[in-house]
């Protein structure tokens, strides 16, 4: 395989369509979303599948044993508010050129589809362990601030520290130059444990701003589990906070 392949799996019928990303990051919190979204509708149908050298050279073992690579995946998804284009995967890139041309191509997939808004999911660290879950907010356009104000999304002057990098920060940057309309929704997380309550935080935020219902049933109950290894280790730490490393100050 040489750069980039798209496998037209099916196709769909969608309504005004919004492209919906949530790949690996900071406490998985996009993946998690974009996972839970499709967990919630069965009924999801993939309609693309992309596989790309710029993804780490490994095959996934499933349950039977067998294998496959690495690969990003894009489900159509009927709502009772706007149909969704569900973006999750298995890794983002591992170079900068990747993310990129990865980028391109999740957005012309998107355009196939007719999407005209994008909504990118991740994480921001905070460095220690979370109470309440804050959703902060970024936009490729100004005129697109205020409905996300409305739902409560907090925009913070520079935050998150260095920007918003892979690829939920080029589909805002990409984009937005392509004619897109951009946000990224950033649930806040500790940095350093998968975060079930943060990914509860943006959904719920995506809700409000695209008029559908889901249910939690299956997220609370990982997030209990979660919490209880967070109290364990934060009991191992005195009470002390836990700072991230820096290359996991980025949203994913």
């Amino acid at each position: 395989m040489q750069g980039i392949e798209t496998d037209a799996v099916a196709d769909a019928e969608l309504s005004d369509p919004v492209l919906v990303e949530g790949l690996p990051g900071v406490g998985q919190v996009g993946k998690l979303a974009a996972e839970h979204l499709l967990e919630e509708h069965a009924d999801a149908t993939l309609v693309r599948r992309v596989h790309a050298e710029h993804f780490p050279p490994q095959v996934l073992v499933d349950e039977d044993g067998t294998t496959r690579l690495a690969a990003a995946t894009v489900h159509a998804v009927e709502t009772d508010g706007r149909d969704l284009l569900v973006l999750t995967g298995d890794h983002q890139a591992g170079d900068g050129p990747g993310h990129y041309r990865l980028a391109g191509t999740f957005l012309d997939i998107a355009a196939e589809f007719g999407v005209t808004d994008v909504y990118a999911l991740g994480g921001v660290p905070t460095g220690e362990l979370v109470e309440e879950y804050a959703v902060l907010g970024a936009v490729s356009a100004p005129e697109l601030r205020d409905p996300l104000e409305a739902a409560d999304v907090e925009f913070r002057s520079e935050e998150p520290a260095g920007g918003i990098v892979g690829t939920s920060g080029l589909l805002l940057g990409l984009g937005g130059r392509r004619g897109f309309d951009c946000r990224c929704l950033m649930g806040e997380t500790s940095g350093y444990l998968v975060d079930p309550r943060s990914a509860r935080a943006v959904l719920e935020t995506l809700e409000d701003l695209l008029e559908f219902e889901l249910g939690y049933d299956s997220l609370d109950d990982r997030a209990e589990e979660m919490e209880e290894v967070m109290e364990k280790l934060h009991e191992m730490e005195g009470g002390a906070g836990v700072q991230p490393d820096d290359d996991l100050r980025y949203i994913g």
